[in-house]
């Protein structure tokens, strides 16, 4: 059985309909790549994913049960975390404070900490007072990976996490992927940087207009199957 299984997912903004018919799965211990271009739908499935769009009822199954009928704040009890697009910090809180606040409301404790998380990003070790938003970005989006892990989750939800990121900065955020991994965490990624998703994904989704367009191993696409599964060419 799956960790995740979304079946025939949809999702609609009124009248306009983001997401046809979604079917995915991420087993324990995978990391899962899900690429496309802007608008494609990828944000829109994720959010259904974690509740913060309603009404994806039995369409999303976590652990083998229906989860799309539940608010977020349920969902990420049951270990389902998302390090979001923008990085959405505090801005009235520490460093610290912003990563604490990830484990309000658990009972469950875990690999990740305080501790382990200034372990697999230093520099917020020296930074833990100052203001989250005083930042740099890329340090930003440690924060952001930090606040996720500290609940401990089961299946962590990256979405454009190397946005607008110098490349020295993707580099460390990529690399700490594997360590999240080894935790014990199960990894689902989006990204519109394909090469730098395929480059950690066991298995891939290509959205595009809402639809899925390509799923398997990266191994078994060419660069031009890619292209037109991403762009319709």
């Amino acid at each position: 059985m799956a960790l995740l299984e979304t079946h025939d997912l949809v999702a609609f903004y009124g009248d306009f309909q983001a997401l046809y018919g979604i079917d995915t799965y991420v087993d324990e211990g995978e990391t899962v790549a899900i690429i496309g271009a802007n608008g494609a739908g990828k944000s829109t499935f994720l959010h259904n994913i974690t509740g913060l769009h309603a009404g994806a009822g039995e369409a999303v199954q976590f652990d083998g049960r229906p989860v799309g009928h539940l608010p977020a704040a349920e969902i990420v009890k049951l270990g389902i975390a998302l390090v979001p697009e923008g990085r959405r910090l505090f801005p009235s809180l520490s460093v610290e404070e912003n990563l604490l606040i990830g484990a309000y409301g658990q009972k469950k404790t875990g690999h990740w900490t305080l501790e382990t998380i200034f372990e697999l990003f230093p520099v917020l070790r020296q930074l833990r007072r100052s203001p989250a938003t005083s930042l740099s970005g890329g340090q930003q989006q440690m924060v952001a990976f930090g606040r996720a892990l500290i609940s401990n989750p089961r299946l962590l939800l990256c979405d454009e996490v190397s946005l607008g990121l110098a490349p020295t900065v993707i580099k460390d955020i990529y690399e700490a992927l594997p360590v999240i991994k080894e935790s014990g965490a199960s990894i689902m990624l989006v990204e519109q940087d394909v090469q730098r998703a395929l480059g950690v994904a066991d298995r891939v989704y290509c959205f595009m207009e809402g639809r899925v367009t390509l799923s398997g191993h990266p191994s078994e696409f060419d660069h031009a199957t890619i292209r037109s599964a991403y762009f319709g060419t």
